[in-house]
C-alpha cells in the first residue's frame, strides 16, 4: 500500500475537533469520530432567504457577486426609482445617490460591484448608457444605436454585450456590442424577444436565454463573437420576465419569470453547455421581473412580481450551487 506522505509530501493532521477554518483540500483525522475527513467543493444547488431590499421593487438591475452586488433602478410605487443599493452577502445598504435618471427594465452589465453599466430602460424607453464607479453614476456620451429595454445582456463594463429587448412597440433581434467607449452593431438573435435572459464572459462570448416573442419563449442561444447559434434544446419552462446569469455561458442558472399572467414561477434549470435540467427545488418565493446576478456556483436576485400577482417585493434570495463544507473520506 502506498503511504500518503509518499503521494501529497506531508502528514495527515490528526485531531479531536475538526478544524475550525479549514482551507481548500486540507485533510485530517478525528480521533472523536474516528473519521478521515477533508474540506472540499459540495454540490448544494439551493436558494436561501437573505436581507430584504431597501424598497418593495419591480423591474431592477442586478449586478456584481453574491457578496459584492448591486441592485439599481426598477419600479416601486408609483414609479421607476433612480434607487441605487450595494449588497454585503447579508444586507442591503442604499447608496447616498442613485442612477441620473429614475429608469425601470433597465440592462446590467458588470461582475464586480465597483464597475458596472446601467443600459437602455423604459418609463419612457431610453438608449442612455450610465457608468458605475463604485460610488456615484455618470452619464456617458455613448448611446445605444437602439432604444431597448429589458434585453439580455453579457460580459464586463469594459467588454458588454446587449441583446434582443421591447422596442414598444414589438420585440428586437438586434445585439450591440459595447467596448469600453462605444457601441457597436452586431450579428442579430436568431429569435427576436424582449423580456429574456443572459449571461457571459464578455462581448464574445454570451448566451441568450427565454423571453417573449408572440409568446412565451424557450429559445436558447449562444454567441461566439461572429453569431448566434440556436441550441436544440432549449429551457424546460418557457417563460419571460426571468431572472438569469452566468459568468460563463457554458454554465448558467434561469429561475422565475412568469408563463403566463399572473403565473409567477419558482423554477430553477441549470445549463451545462448543450442542455438545461430541472433543479429539483426552485426560488422560496416565485417572482417575475426580475435580473440576477453572480456565477453558477454562487449567485443572488432581489425584488420582483411575486405572490401569484403583482405583489412588489423586497426579498432577496441567494443561490449557491457549490460550496465548501467538510466531507467525511470513506474507503473500499
Amino acid at each position: 500500500m502506498v503511504a500518503y506522505t509518499g503521494i501529497q509530501g506531508q502528514n495527515i493532521l490528526i485531531v479531536d475537533t475538526d478544524p475550525s477554518n479549514p482551507v481548500e483540500g486540507q485533510i485530517w483525522y478525528n480521533t472523536t469520530s474516528n473519521t478521515l475527513k477533508g474540506y472540499t467543493y459540495v454540490t448544494t444547488n439551493s436558494w436561501a432567504t437573505s436581507g430584504a431590499y431597501p424598497t418593495a421593487v419591480y423591474g431592477s438591475a442586478s449586478a456584481g457577486t453574491q457578496t459584492a452586488g448591486l441592485g439599481f433602478g426598477g419600479s416601486a410605487a408609483p414609479g421607476s426609482v433612480t434607487l441605487t443599493a450595494l449588497y454585503n452577502g447579508t444586507s442591503w445598504t442604499a447608496n447616498p445617490t442613485g442612477l441620473n435618471q429614475a429608469i425601470v427594465y433597465n440592462n446590467p452589465i458588470g461582475k464586480t460591484q465597483t464597475a458596472v453599466l446601467s443600459v437602455g430602460g423604459a418609463a419612457p424607453i431610453r438608449n442612455q448608457t450610465e457608468s458605475w464607479n463604485g460610488s456615484s453614476w455618470t452619464v456617458l456620451p455613448a448611446t445605444l444605436n437602439q432604444q431597448k429595454y429589458f434585453s439580455g445582456t453579457s460580459g464586463t463594463q469594459t467588454s458588454g454585450l446587449v441583446f434582443g429587448g421591447d422596442i414598444s412597440p414589438g420585440n428586437t433581434n438586434t445585439s450591440e456590442s459595447w467596448n469600453g467607449s462605444a457601441w457597436t452593431a452586431t450579428p442579430t438573435l436568431n429569435t427576436a424577444r424582449s423580456s429574456l435572459a443572459g449571461g457571459g464572459a464578455s462581448n464574445t462570448s454570451a448566451i441568450a436565454f427565454g423571453g417573449y416573442s408572440g409568446g412565451n419563449s424557450a429559445a436558447t442561444e449562444l454567441y461566439n463573437g461572429t453569431s448566434w447559434t440556436s441550441n436544440p434544446t432549449g429551457l424546460n419552462t418557457a417563460r419571460y420576465g426571468l431572472g438569469g446569469f452566468g459568468a460563463v455561458n457554458t454554465a448558467a442558472v434561469a429561475m422565475g419569470g412568469e408563463t403566463s399572467a399572473p403565473t409567477q414561477p419558482a423554477a430553477t434549470e441549470l445549463w451545462n453547455g448543450s442542455t438545461w435540467t430541472n433543479n429539483p427545488t426552485g426560488l422560496n418565493q416565485g417572482r417575475g421581473n426580475i435580473r440576477g446576478a453572480g456565477s453558477q456556483s454562487l449567485g443572488f436576485v432581489q425584488g420582483g412580481y411575486g405572490g401569484g400577482g403583482g405583489t412588489y417585493q423586497t426579498n432577496t434570495e441567494e443561490w449557491t450551487g457549490t460550496a465548501l463544507a467538510t466531507r467525511t473520506i470513506t474507503a473500499s
